[in-house]
C-alpha cells in the first residue's frame, strides 16, 4: 500500500490552474479556486491561474505558454471535459502531449464512480506530459476538482510519497530532448 516516508523532504512544485469557461470569472470560479486552495495548503506554489474561453487556440495558448516557464512543473486545467459542443479542452490538449497518461482518468474515473456513479462516463477527464510539464485535464465541477486532487494528485505530487510519486521523476521527463541522435 502506499505510504509517506518522513525521513524525505517536502518539496514543493510549481502549479499554474486554468478554469476553461465561457461563463465564469475569477470571483466565480468555485473549481479554480478549490484547486488553489489544496495546492496552497499542501505547500505547493500556484505560479499562475487564469480563465480562457472554451476556444483550442486560446487553451493550446495559454497551456504552451505556462509549458515554456521554469519553474511551472504542472498545469492543472477545470472544465471543458463534456460531451458538449463547447467542450474543447481535451481536443486542445491531448495533441500537447509528447506522453498520454492513461492511467490518470482510468484511476479519476474509479473514484468518480465512487461518488457519483455512471455519471463520471460524462467526464474525458485526461492527463499527459508535454516540454517536461505534467498537465492535467479534470471536469468543471468543485466535486470532480476535490476528488482528482485528494484521490490523485495530493499524493502524486507529495515527493514523500511511496512507493513512487511524480515528483522524483520530474528531472527526467526531458530525457528524450536531451538525447543525442544517432
Amino acid at each position: 500500500m502506499t505510504r509517506i516516508d518522513e525521513t524525505r523532504p517536502f518539496i514543493p512544485v510549481g502549479i499554474a490552474v486554468l478554469t476553461v469557461s465561457d461563463t465564469r470569472s475569477l470571483d466565480e470560479d468555485k473549481s479554480g479556486k478549490t484547486l488553489v486552495d489544496r495546492i496552497e495548503s499542501a505547500g505547493h506554489t500556484l505560479k499562475d491561474r487564469a480563465i480562457v474561453t472554451d476556444d483550442i487556440p486560446a487553451i493550446q495558448q495559454q497551456v504552451k505558454n505556462w509549458v515554456s516557464i521554469d519553474g511551472i512543473d504542472v498545469v492543472i486545467t477545470t472544465g471543458g471535459t463534456g460531451f458538449t459542443g463547447r467542450d474543447v479542452t481535451p481536443d486542445a490538449l491531448e495533441p500537447l502531449f509528447e506522453k498520454r497518461m492513461d492511467g490518470f482518468s482510468e484511476v479519476f474515473h474509479r473514484i468518480s464512480y465512487d461518488k457519483i456513479g455512471t455519471s463520471t462516463i460524462q467526464s474525458r477527464a485526461t492527463g499527459g506530459v508535454a516540454g517536461a510539464t505534467f498537465i492535467f485535464c479534470l471536469p468543471g465541477s468543485p466535486g470532480a476538482c476535490k476528488d482528482a486532487w485528494d484521490g490523485i494528485l495530493q499524493n502524486q505530487l507529495d515527493y514523500r510519497h511511496m512507493p513512487c510519486n511524480f515528483v522524483e521523476i520530474m528531472p527526467r521527463l526531458d530525457e528524450h530532448l536531451k538525447r543525442t541522435k544517432s
